[in-house]
């Protein structure tokens, strides 16, 4: 039998943290019926079974009913048996049906007042419609990742102190799981929090996190109980996130009682992590035979992008409820919603990159919009197309600066993108500026011949020029250099790699071109010519990218496999690239990440990305 006499009395020792000795005092239970309870000589009697479920927030007709069958067996009363057995039953029929939302929210870091309010306003609101139980993602009071922030003396009585409003302003009647961390016994844990009837339970995370962004153990200690709770005589088992990557944590819950599984996640975006997610989640279904929540965060957040995509799956691993990716929303499970989660990557790349854009740059704060240097080029074609659609282009200026060598393709693209994407456009001619600092100069310079310092010299002005714009108009330089560029190094230190946000950070050119290729498949924004072209730098006459670089299909393949993947040069050599050109590029890569600890943050969206997730020593003698 399920529910017995001793079981009720372990979870109210459990609760209330009382001995035996304090329950038979604070409950007026003598003791000797007390330790027929503990054994299971005995079943509680009507009173104590009411009294215990209210302690535990349980419906007090399904305890009286539970202990009565348990008497009737413990005395061998068959008709009372299969009387108290119906009613159970009938109980669970009569019973209305368990009413839940996800809320997928874009938490801001540390914002704990407006984080608050979001969970507050949303669990009200799903109170009014019925609502049983609402259920926000992982750290959702803080946003994640929080970093640092959780070492800073004050920040923790913050929190608590903001749980402890929550408590109070919700009504009793819904159940409300939230992320947030918790402090007890000078530890700190990544937790959830159930409030539910006036008072407040917690769920420590079990599996930390520590590798490529995530840095959990750093902060947190892992929790070790499983933790279920009822709602509407269902009962829930609570993961956080990693939880769900391992059995365990979900066995545990299963064995405890769980019927399903709710996960509280802020899972971040990159290519194909959705289908890693969905795969997952089968399996723990599976092995349980239980259904699945699965709530995730959505937003930006500097180098992240989490990009929602919160569903359900039922037992068998069928998906029942799919939510969109990209935006926030709250969704009542009584009513059906399967999203297409087969879109095509670069529609969920280039959505991620709009999404981050826009959250860098509106949560920050501090700009009122962005400026971009158009260069007539692929990149900083895809660049405004971006910034257009994440902050409208009434708040995006576009800054042609042309020079001897920029051509009248360039110029007549550039112009032609900006009044088609109807943003603010402007010509800086840079002639004048660049003969003026080469005349400057020209002592130092004696006896040499030019090279790439006067190609990076013109960079630099326009770095400069985007940094003035930007000091006198309030808005962010969004820089335009993509991945491939980065990886070796071809962009100008303090030139065009001057900026605050980099949306291309992560994305190599080959993926430019896609990319571009799918904005223009919605409307077209961005000249054929731009796309066609061989790709230029021009900043010397005929100049071409590849003059100094392999053809970007090429060196793309061979950075995918040396940064993303790791892989050795004899690896990389025996897929059959030229051994010298590996070397070139990975020796290319490794000398300039001096450049990259400079670079603006932009998005991730693979699984290696350049910033906080790969970290490499600038002075190192390491040869792959």
């Amino acid at each position: 039998m399920a529910n017995k006499t001793k079981d009720y009395l372990a979870k109210v020792r459990k609760k209330t943290g009382f001995s035996d000795y304090k329950i038979a005092q604070e409950y007026d239970i003598n003791q000797s019926n007390l330790s027929k309870y503990k054994s299971g000589k005995a079943a509680l009697s009507e009173m104590h079974a009411w009294l215990f479920a209210d302690i535990l927030g349980m419906n007090p007709a399904e305890v009286v009913a539970n202990t009565k069958l348990e008497h009737a067996k413990l005395t061998n009363n068959k008709s009372k048996a299969k009387f108290w057995q119906e009613q159970i039953e009938k109980l669970l029929n009569d019973s209305e049906s368990i009413k839940i939302n996800i809320a997928q929210i874009n938490p801001i870091v540390g914002d704990l007042n407006n984080n608050a309010q979001t969970i507050i306003d949303l669990s009200r609101e799903a109170y009014e419609s019925g609502t049983h139980l609402i259920v926000f993602p992982e750290l959702a009071l803080i946003g994640y990742p929080p970093e640092d922030l959780l070492l800073r003396e004050g920040f923790i009585d913050q929190v608590e102190s903001k749980i402890k409003h929550i408590l109070n302003q919700l009504p009793e009647d819904i159940s409300v799981l939230f992320g947030a961390p918790s402090r007890a016994q000078g530890f700190l844990y990544n937790s959830a929090y159930l409030i539910q009837q006036g008072r407040m339970h917690t769920y420590h995370k079990q599996r930390l996190p520590n590798y490529g962004v995530f840095d959990e153990k750093r902060y947190f200690e892992p929790g070790s109980d499983a933790f279920v709770f009822e709602c509407q005589q269902t009962k829930i088992g609570v993961v956080i996130c990693e939880d769900a990557w391992e059995s365990t944590p979900v066995t545990a819950a299963v064995k405890q009682g769980a019927q399903t599984i709710v996960s509280l996640n802020a899972s971040p975006f990159q290519i194909g992590k959705h289908q890693q997610r969905i795969k997952t989640i089968q399996q723990r279904a599976l092995e349980n035979k239980i259904g699945f929540i699965y709530v995730n965060a959505v937003g930006g957040q500097d180098e992240l992008v989490f990009d929602g995509g919160s569903f359900v799956m039922d037992a068998s691993g069928s998906i029942t409820h799919q939510l969109p990716f990209f935006q926030t929303l709250t969704h009542s499970l009584d009513q059906p919603l399967l999203q297409n989660a087969n879109e095509p990557v670069e529609k969920t790349i280039y959505d991620a990159l709009v999404l981050s854009t826009k959250d860098y740059i509106q949560k920050n704060g501090v700009f009122n919009g962005a400026v971009i240097g158009l260069s007539g080029g692929i990149d900083s074609a895809l660049t405004l197309a971006i910034a257009v659609d994440a902050l409208g282009a009434d708040h995006v200026q576009a800054i042609m600066m042309p020079y001897e060598y920029t051509s009248s393709m360039s110029l007549e693209d550039a112009k032609a993108q900006a009044s088609s994407m109807k943003v603010e456009y402007h010509e800086i001619n840079i002639h004048a500026m660049v003969d003026s600092f080469n005349a400057q100069l020209s002592p130092l310079f004696a006896g040499t011949d030019a090279d790439t310092t006067e190609e990076n010299l013109q960079a630099r002005i326009r770095g400069t020029l985007l940094m003035a714009v930007s000091n006198k108009s309030g808005k962010i330089v969004l820089t335009t250099g993509n991945k491939s560029e980065m990886a070796v190094g071809y962009a100008t230190l303090y030139g065009d790699m001057s900026g605050g946000f980099a949306p291309l950070k992560d994305i190599a050119k080959t993926l430019v071109y896609r990319l571009a290729n799918y904005r223009n498949s919605i409307d077209y924004v961005i000249p054929g010519r731009v796309i066609d072209r061989e790709p230029s730098a021009e900043l010397a006459p005929d100049q071409v990218d590849q003059d100094s670089l392999p053809p970007y299909a090429e060196l793309d393949a061979i950075l995918e496999l040396f940064v993303e993947q790791k892989q050795s040069i004899d690896h990389i050599t025996r897929q059959g690239h030229n051994l010298d050109t590996v070397k070139r590029i990975s020796n290319m890569v490794l000398n300039n990440e001096y450049k990259r600890r400079q670079s603006a943050p932009g998005p991730k969206v693979s699984q290696n990305a350049f910033g906080k997730e790969r970290r490499y020593p600038m002075t190192s003698k390491f040869q792959p």
